[in-house]
């Protein structure tokens, strides 16, 4: 059984970073008083860059794959433009709005795919490795666990989560974001402009939800298919579930790529293929237990009470 976990573990964390870091990106948006609920095909935009870029760039220089990550994310971030647009200078519907993205999304990057490769399938020769953290993966049952045949990209979204905390929590720039997602009015009295607030809230939100895009070309996928497998999905779940704060939206990320990392080892492995369970309850199983979770929990859960409504000056 111990075997099982520490060779799970791995892949539970590789599933859990692109989440996670989408998650961090909805949380700034919603911070700011915008829903975003178009993270899946923010991820999507991100993902298919990222692909791009490497597949016709990379010749042997692995600078081309951080780059490409970069460019994911700056993918995300002008995609996100649409729905910041739409929602704080239109007053749009934002559920609206973020549900045409995911729309959107798939089908133009298809289409370019289609245009600039011949293909709607873009494979990239070669991802970001696998190691062993030096010192740390040789500590007894946590280096095995956690430090182990792990991605760099991991540790980077581990120190985005430090970072996002303090931004949000421990800065001016972060009370006036939060001011402008619970109290718009009072934060527009103080001198704050709520609507330079959203951008960045938005804008932020579609760069990190890009860059969760590219990462999980790099680790999980190595190929842009038009779809992310609902990641995105699970990550504004994840956001809600940790209540819009850094260190639970961790934890919450960490359940769901757990339970998705069981429905994907559930094809490849001799125990759980012995237990003789359909392997469609495996695939929907985060999904079921995302839906539980939130029944659950739902009735604690607060989120920024200006969250989804359109900024009006004239209102008090």
């Amino acid at each position: 059984m111990w075997d099982f976990i520490v060779s799970m573990m791995p892949y539970a964390l590789a599933f859990t970073a692109p989440m996670l870091v989408t998650a961090l990106g909805g949380l700034f948006s919603e911070r700011s008083g915008v829903v975003n609920i178009g993270l899946e095909g923010l991820m999507i935009v991100g993902s298919f860059t990222t692909a791009l870029f490497i597949n016709q760039f990379y010749a042997g220089n692995d600078s081309i794959i951080w780059i490409g990550i970069l460019l994911g994310g700056v993918a995300g971030c002008a995609f996100s433009l649409l729905h910041a647009y739409a929602s704080i200078n239109l007053k749009a519907d934002q559920v609206i709005s973020g549900t045409a993205i995911n729309l959107l999304a798939p089908a133009v990057t298809i289409f370019l795919a289609r245009t600039l490769t011949g293909s709607q399938n873009i494979s990239i020769v070669k991802g970001v490795s696998r190691f062993d953290a030096p010192v740390l993966s040789n500590i007894p049952v946590i280096g095995p666990l956690f430090f182990s045949k792990m991605y760099l990209t991991t540790f980077i979204v581990l120190g985005l989560v430090i970072l996002t905390w303090y931004i949000v929590f421990k800065t001016s720039f972060g009370l006036r974001l939060r001011a402008c997602g619970e109290h718009p009015q009072a934060a527009e009295s103080m001198g704050i402009n709520v609507y330079k607030m959203r951008y960045i809230g938005v804008l932020a939100s579609g760069f990190l939800a890009g860059l969760g895009g590219a990462i999980i070309i790099v680790t999980t996928s190595n190929e842009f298919n038009g779809s992310v497998a609902g990641l995105g999905f699970l990550a504004l779940a994840a956001l809600i579930f940790g209540k819009w704060n850094p260190w639970s939206v961790l934890f919450a990320s960490f359940f769901f790529g757990f339970m998705k990392t069981l429905g994907q080892l559930a094809l490849i492995n001799d125990t759980l293929k012995s237990l003789e369970i359909p392997m469609e309850f495996y695939n929907a199983l985060p999904y079921v237990m995302t839906l539980v979770a939130l029944m659950i929990f739902s009735r604690n859960i607060v989120g920024p009470k200006a969250a989804g409504e359109p900024y009006d000056k004239g209102k008090r």
